[in-house]
Parts: structure tokens; sequence; C-alpha cells
């Protein structure tokens, strides 16, 4: 197995990224920037130049891979097309790559609370509106997927244990980007993760499960 990790140069990616290392899984991270990438990348990722907005790129990166990660999500800004342009066209363009390229497994983080349009987030944009339509590409693509939504983001780790739960259950808390990470590349060797929407928080209250479990509890 070798993993190309779009968005690698993010904070959920380059987690990603970490993760595939320590499990010692080959991995090229999709960068557009190598010098950038070299400052928060570990050294033994295999690093190479693409973006998700100029197809033409991704096919070469695609090159020897067996696997997409794909941790891409537009960045708040003024520019009114961002969501669309990353998080609509840029999986649409990710997604034709690996069908062009023979690849059938893809793993992609996407939102909780995506089918909600009144979500606060949508004031950026659409960006929940636009995540969803990517998440349908997806779904429609005929791809291995497993579509991981996270709640709110948190850089730093703790100890509670995630929560994994169908499309439409969850609607609010938090997660670590780490414990993101670890479920994302995990979903790579659950035979149960195929095919699935997951929504994924952390709770200090939330029982011990494996991987195994976690997964099949999803319908």
């Amino acid at each position: 197995m070798k993993v190309l990790v779009a968005g690698a140069n993010g904070q959920t990616g380059r987690r990603i990224v970490q993760e595939l290392v320590n499990r010692q899984i080959p991995v090229k991270a999709l960068v557009r920037n190598i010098e950038q990438a070299k400052a928060v990348l570990p050294p033994s990722a295999e690093l190479v130049v693409g973006d998700v907005l100029k197809p033409e790129t991704l096919i070469n990166a695609l090159r020897d891979c067996t696997a997409i990660l794909s941790a891409t999500g537009a960045a708040p800004s003024f520019n009114i097309t961002g969501p669309y342009q990353v998080d609509y066209q840029g999986t649409k363009n990710l997604v034709n790559a690996a069908k062009a390229s023979g690849i059938n497994r893809l793993v992609t983080v996407s939102s909780l609370c995506v089918s909600k349009l009144f979500h606060p987030l949508n004031l950026f944009w659409l960006i929940l509106v636009w995540k969803r339509q990517g998440e349908k590409y997806i779904q429609q693509s005929g791809l291995d997927y497993t579509i991981v939504r996270p709640g709110g983001l948190k850089n730093e780790d703790n100890s509670d244990r995630i929560v994994m739960s169908e499309a439409d259950t969850l609607f609010d808390g938090s997660i670590p980007r780490q414990k993101v990470a670890q479920v994302c590349v995990e979903a790579l060797f659950q035979p149960a993760a195929s095919h699935k929407i997951v929504e994924i928080v952390a709770k200090p209250e939330a029982p011990e499960s494996n991987w195994s479990d976690l997964f099949a509890s999803v319908a």
C-alpha cells in the first residue's frame, strides 16, 4: 500500500501524514510548496507538488499509489468562490484522477452538519453546502469510499474516547485532529468502513471500543 495525502500541509493533513509514517505505511504528500512542507512534514514522507484545483498535476502525483486520504478544505478568506472551488471542484478533480489512475480507495475528511443549510458555518460562502456536494460526488463515483465527518477540530490531543455514529446523527461536539487522523488511517484497514459516512466526536464518558466495533456500529 502507498497512500497519497491531499491537503498534507494543513493542520489535519500533516497529522494524517505523521500517522501513516508512524505505521510505516509509504506516503506521498501532495503539497503546493515544497519548502513549506519540509518544515512541517516528516522527512520520510515523499513530497510531490500538485494542487487539487489543477487536475493535470494529479495523475503524476497518484503514480504508484493505491489509496487516497484527502484532508483538503477551503481556508477562510474573502474569496467567495473558495469553498466551491476547493470543497467541491477540488474533490471532483481528485475523484476523477483516482478513477483515471485505477485507484479505488478514498478516505476524505468532511464536517459535521453538512446537511444543515442554516448552520452558521454556511455564512462562510456556503462551505457546508459545497462539502455536501463534494460528498455526493464521491458517493456516486463508484469508488470504495469512507467519508469522515468530524466535529469541531482541536489542535491539542486529549484522552477522550471516540464516539462514532452514522450520517446526520451528531450535531455538536469536538475532537482532536490527531484522533481524526487515526480514524482516517484506520478506515483503510477496516472492512466495515467501506462505503460509509462516519460522524465522529470525542467525549470523556464514551465507552472504550476497538476500531472494528466502532466502524461496525455505523449503518
